[in-house]
């Protein structure tokens, strides 16, 4: 058992003659995630954000997860399992692991074997805890929430011919799309987690999956939890759900992302210790000095109203491509994007400017301007968000710029002297919301 943190040992269990790969990790009452649609227990500790979310699980309980039959580390098959065989396969993971009761947690494909095994065998599960899952996929006439078959086979087309290249990451986690290590982790993931025709049987049991007649026999204390904006299981799946398991919870969670260990991890991680012990924990705040950037188009409304939505949405999607590209060249991170514009962190001023330069020259390709700020100071880190005066600053400096403008504060010309960049002073400003008089200057060049 790993109790004191890093990638855990792998142990197998018997299940119907297959070999079940699991790990177990942390210390104190039983919790089992059963996983989503495809892990592996090696290569998923080799992700920060991964090993973080488990990390934090194991300070509040012991940790047992398991890889599906078929995928990850355990026993190839010739077909995807059956949901009664996924059930068989937690059982015997939970017995080989000395589990006589649990915490269950499911995420996304997860949570249906985490459901039907809580309302079959109620004395082995104490609490349930759901997260972006659902209880049907496809659309049905007594269920409009679902996707149309043309959806998901477009779904499955898309997957399975880019499978091991990272496609689909952009949809599973937005706000990690121009993160160029999780991409290259993403397509690794793939490769050895599941083959392509492992992929497309997966998925050729969606259509089957329909469990919405277990729900109600579900009596443990549920917890669900579904980001407001998922772009992969609509975020009414998982009220459909809260809503027909007996005195469940349901929170709803601010992101876009569907990956559990992306966006705002931490604030689910809070709801389900709170949930589980009783207690919420103090927020982890970690304050490190970054540069932060913020973009802005230059009369995005006037625009929008010249072009009309359609075309405006054609045109900023071709606008955050670019953005994107040149984060991922300079190496900087994406936080979130306003609308019309990007804020990002650094660790270094000079790149900071450099990638603001030529997102500005990218973009005029576009026929569009932007303004710029770059300021460099303390912030807190929360998960994947940034915040604290620092942040603040920085988007009062991209506000003060004209179009076409890259605006700095003194405190990054004094960070990168000796770079080669040139910069012209534009005086003494007001800052809204922060004290004094600050010094801002325009790049050059």
């Amino acid at each position: 058992m790993n109790v004191g943190g890093g990638a855990p040992d792998i142990h197998y269990a018997k299940s119907g003659g297959l070999n079940i790969a699991f790990s177990v990790t942390g210390a104190g009452p039983d919790l089992v995630v059963a996983p989503g649609f495809i892990s592996h227990l090696d290569i998923m500790w080799e992700e920060p954000s991964v090993a973080h979310f488990y990390s934090r699980l194991a300070s509040f309980r012991r940790v047992v997860t398991f890889d599906k039959r078929g995928t990850g580390l355990s026993d190839p098959t010739t077909h995807a399992p059956t949901l009664e065989e996924s059930v068989d396969d937690l059982r015997a993971v939970m017995d080989a692991a000395g589990c006589k009761r649990a915490d269950l947690v499911g995420i996304s494909e997860g949570g249906a074997m985490a459901m039907l095994m809580t309302a079959s065998h109620p004395d082995r599960v104490n609490a349930l805890v759901l997260y972006g899952t659902f209880s049907r996929l496809l659309r049905a006439p007594d269920y409009p929430l679902g996707v149309t078959e043309e959806q998901l086979s477009a779904l499955v087309e898309i997957s399975a011919k880019g499978w091991g290249e990272g496609v689909g990451l952009g949809a599973w986690a937005p706000s990690r799309r121009g993160d160029a290590d999780l991409r290259r982790w993403w397509a690794r993931l793939q490769r050895v987690a599941a083959s392509p025709g492992m992929v497309r049987n997966i998925f050729a049991l969606y259509p089957q999956l329909d469990i919405r007649d277990v729900l109600p026999v579900i009596q443990a204390p549920t917890l669900v939890l579904h980001r407001r904006d998922d772009r992969m299981v609509r975020f009414e799946m998982g009220r459909y759900l809260a809503d027909r398991i007996s005195g469940a919870k349901f929170v709803e969670l601010d992101g876009t992302d569907h990956l559990f260990f992306t966006g705002d991890a931490d604030t689910l991680l809070d709801e389900i210790e709170e949930f589980l012990t009783g207690v919420r924990p103090a927020p982890a705040v970690e304050r490190v000095l970054a540069t932060v950037l913020f973009t802005d188009i230059v009369d995005s409304t006037k625009r929008a109203v010249e072009l009309g939505d359609e075309r405006w949405k054609e045109l900023l999607g071709r606008h955050d491509a670019h953005v994107r590209r040149q984060l991922e060249r300079f190496h900087g991170r994406e936080v979130n994007t306003t609308g019309d514009g990007f804020l990002a962190r650094f660790d270094g001023p000079a790149r900071a400017i450099r990638c603001a330069i030529a997102t500005r020259d990218a973009l005029r390709s576009l026929g569009l301007e932007v303004r710029a700020g770059v300021h460099t100071g303390e912030v807190e880190l929360r998960g994947d968000d940034i915040s604290g005066i620092a942040v603040h600053i920085a988007a009062r400096v991209a506000a003060a710029a004209g179009a076409g403008e890259v605006l700095v504060s003194r405190v990054v010309v004094d960070l990168v002297a000796g770079s080669g960049l040139r910069f012209a002073t534009r005086g003494e400003h007001v800052l809204k919301g922060v004290a004094g008089e600050w010094g801002l200057f325009a790049v050059q060049g």
